[in-house]
């Protein structure tokens, strides 16, 4: 479910210029033959009300059945998009404008500076280290060198205070799942130190760099690590030099096995935070003061600061005897609150920064103060505070774009951020506080002249009259007269801010003469926890209401029409899509769900879904089956209807959205498309193998993303010209 990007040199001699359209012109693809899929007869019964469930059978992803089908529908599926007219010259200017040196913000830990980089196109970025910021640098750990094809992705970096050992994830085909290994930075040779079956957990050490906290669940058999709800995570200490067996058992709620619990130390090493959630939303805090940092007592007693999991508490650290909290309660745009860490609970809380107009996205304790990021109107604004809440000084932003927030350590006086916006790729920045001034850290150079775009921000009334706002990026010679290829992209929940980035991909859809908008819909974090309420539970048909709006908002000005527009989300921005296609089929040209949520009635049976529950509700529950079953993709395609041209992506080892709800959409919107006669349009599905939910490795991602451009681009009419026709 979350990104920083920026670039800040161009070509100097590059200009965009209007020439002739060179390849060959769309025209209507031929009916496309898909694979058999058979139907069962199932039917569950929700509440009283019986659903029927024909394609059940898909949902057994590791069947040989399954495979069969799955292998078919890619045998339709690739050729189908290799022959599209202009994916190879998408596929090579996509690679191209990839093709930059990036590196993230650096971070200090024991003895050094460390942060990655990348050259251009390398799958997955290398991670380096330096003595000093302008000093020499060293490679750490080159995740390329893990597999050769790059299935085998980097998931967790967590070098130890000492200096002396790195803790590091690795995950097979970027899966949710993580095995922790442990490296000697002095010799860069593993140790026997294996820690298997960790989940949405990070490696957290203590102070002597002797062992780390981690959060893991319970031992899934081959067949079950795909699919198995997740419950029973618990809190566990590893001591280096011992067998995971004999890791301490910190913390677990078995009285609640589907809560998830997760731990980590503070900077000074003395304080455990430990929290609670049962999902994805409002959590409780304990604590536990580990005695001595450099003799810690990982069986330290564990004491509440915050029990109920009535709002969202997050614990920044604890300074001079105080504890520091990041807090939603009574307070939706958020406040940080202290109180002594002997008596840190709510009764001894006091304001040091009261909610504001903003909403604060995020904190944190450094170089001496408390460093706060807030969104305007979704653009980010970075602030410094006093440690007892006095505005220092604003941080002054490159531009109108996102910024990731401070980054620092609290005893050390460095600061940082990474600032990016949609015609800039994400840079990091340091920052000095005293002369209010800022400098490029390894700055990226450009790939591409952003001085022929720009990037506007809209405001459009939704169905009930709430004032939404929306991104939109076009060449500057536009011309609104309705003709203009259009993507339209949002998410949509879980309280995640759709913030403008930059995505080179979309640079390439750009320079065809396409406009990229990204509509800032309720359900997301934009302006606060009510922003997001308003998009959970039996709100949620808002986010689809707020996505149609931008929809017609695009058409009645002009940047597009409906035959020219198309959709694009993830995750639970495919279940956006997978529903307004299904609500509005006259709207768009082009659909594209990824790796979507499309079985409403069903998710939360599968791997983390159950924690799902928190932001959708569950269709055990009587009123909730009602409105889940309204707006659920796969339980409202209808005969007869003529949806727009849909490509579907997916993984076949995407272990946080099973696979399967995309399987079974796909096969009922096929039925539906097939048994309409006067229908054109495809409805694919596009399977990647040793793939996840969102880990690709880069010349993958590439592919995946060529495949995506040149089917949206030839079925809203868009004739792809070669990059030297683009750009001279």
């Amino acid at each position: 479910m979350t990104r920083v990007h920026a670039r800040l040199a161009a070509f100097a001699a590059c200009t965009l210029v209007a020439l002739p359209l060179v390849s060959i012109s769309p025209q209507a693809p031929p009916r496309v033959q898909y694979p058999a899929t058979r139907t069962v007869e199932h039917v569950d019964t929700y509440n009283g009300t019986k659903v029927a469930d024909p394609y059940r059978w898909l949902e057994a992803i590791d069947s040989t059945g399954v495979a069969d089908w799955v292998r078919a529908q890619n045998a339709v599926t690739m050729p189908y998009l290799a022959a599209l007219p202009g994916r190879d010259l998408l596929k090579q200017r996509i690679t191209a404008l990839y093709d930059f040196p990036r590196t993230s913000v650096p971070f200090w830990e024991g003895t050094r500076w460390f942060y990655t980089k990348n050259s251009g196109l390398q799958r997955q970025s290398v991670w380096y280290a330096r003595l000093t910021l302008d000093g020499p640098e060293q490679v750490v750990l080159d995740p390329n060198q893990l597999s050769p094809d790059g299935s085998i992705a980097l998931s967790g970096f967590s070098p130890s205070p000492d200096g002396k050992s790195l803790a590091y994830g690795q995950s097979e085909g970027g899966s949710d799942w993580v095995t922790y290994y442990v490296r000697d930075l002095g010799t860069g040779k593993n140790t026997a130190d294996t820690v298997r079956w960790a989940k949405f957990s990070g490696a957290s050490w203590t102070r002597d760099g002797k062992g780390f906290f981690y959060s893991r669940f319970p031992e899934p058999t081959k067949a079950q690590q795909l699919k198995v709800k997740l419950e029973h995570q618990t809190l566990y200490y590893h001591k280096l030099g011992t067998p995971q067996s004999a890791d301490v058992r910190v913390y677990a709620r078995p009285d609640h096995p589907s809560w998830f619990v997760f731990g980590g130390v503070d900077e000074s090493g003395r304080y455990l935070f430990i929290s609670t959630s049962p999902g994805t939303d409002r959590t409780e805090v304990y604590l536990a003061d580990l005695g001595d940092p450099m003799h810690p007592n990982v069986r330290a007693a564990i004491r509440p600061v915050v029990t109920g999991q009535d709002a969202n508490y997050f614990p920044l650290g604890v300074v001079h005897g105080r504890l520091y909290l990041q807090v939603d309660r009574d307070a939706p745009k958020r406040k940080i609150v202290s109180a002594p860490v002997a008596t840190p609970g709510p009764s001894s809380w006091t304001t040091v920064i009261p909610e504001g107009a903003m909403p604060i996205e995020a904190a944190s304790l450094v170089a001496g103060r408390i460093g706060t990021l807030s969104l305007q109107d979704v653009a980010s604004v970075v602030r410094l505070y006093s440690l007892d809440g006095k505005l220092e000084r604003e941080v002054p932003m490159p531009g109108l774009g996102s910024a990731s927030g401070l980054v620092g350590r609290f005893d050390r006086p460095e600061l940082f951020y990474s600032f990016t916006s949609p015609l800039q790729p994400a840079t990091s920045f340091v920052y000095d506080a005293k002369t209010n001034t800022s400098r490029a850290f390894n700055p990226p150079k450009l790939t591409f002249d952003p001085a022929q775009f720009e990037t506007e921000r809209v405001f459009y009334q939704s169905k009930d009259g709430t004032r939404v706002p929306m991104f939109i990026t076009h060449r500057r010679d536009l011309v609104k007269d309705g003709s203009n290829p259009t993507m339209l992209y949002s998410y949509g929940g879980f309280s995640i801010s759709e913030t403008p980035g930059f995505r080179p991909d979309v640079i390439a859809w750009l320079e065809q003469g396409g406009v990229y908008a990204v509509a800032n819909i309720r359900g997301g974090g934009e302006y606060g926890e009510e922003w997001h309420r308003a998009g959970q539970f039996e709100h949620k048909q808002n986010v689809f209401d707020d996505f149609i709006a931008a929809a017609e908002y695009l058409v009645r000005e002009k940047y597009t029409s409906k035959e020219k527009l198309a959709i694009n989300g993830g995750s639970n921005g495919g279940l956006l899509v997978g529903a307004v296609m299904t609500q509005r089929p006259d709207l768009f040209g082009v659909a594209v769900p990824q790796v979507g949520v499309m079985d409403m009635l069903r998710y939360n049976a599968f791997t983390g879904g159950a924690a799902w529950a928190t932001e959708y509700g569950a269709s055990s529950d009587s009123a909730a089956f009602r409105y889940l079953r309204a707006y659920s993709p796969l339980h409202n395609v209808k005969a007869g209807v003529c949806y727009p041209a849909t490509l579907l992506t997916t993984a076949d080892h995407d272990d946080r959205v099973v696979p399967s709800h995309s399987y079974k959409f796909a096969a009922t919107v096929q039925k539906v498309q097939s048994a309409t006669p006067s229908c054109d349009r495809p409805v694919l599905l596009r399977v990647e193998a040793q793939g996840s939910h969102g880990y690709r490795p880069l010349d993958r991602r590439i592919a995946e993303l060529a495949d995506i451009w040149a089917f949206t681009a030839f079925h809203l009419g868009m004739k792809v010209r070669p990059p030297n026709a683009v750009v001279q």
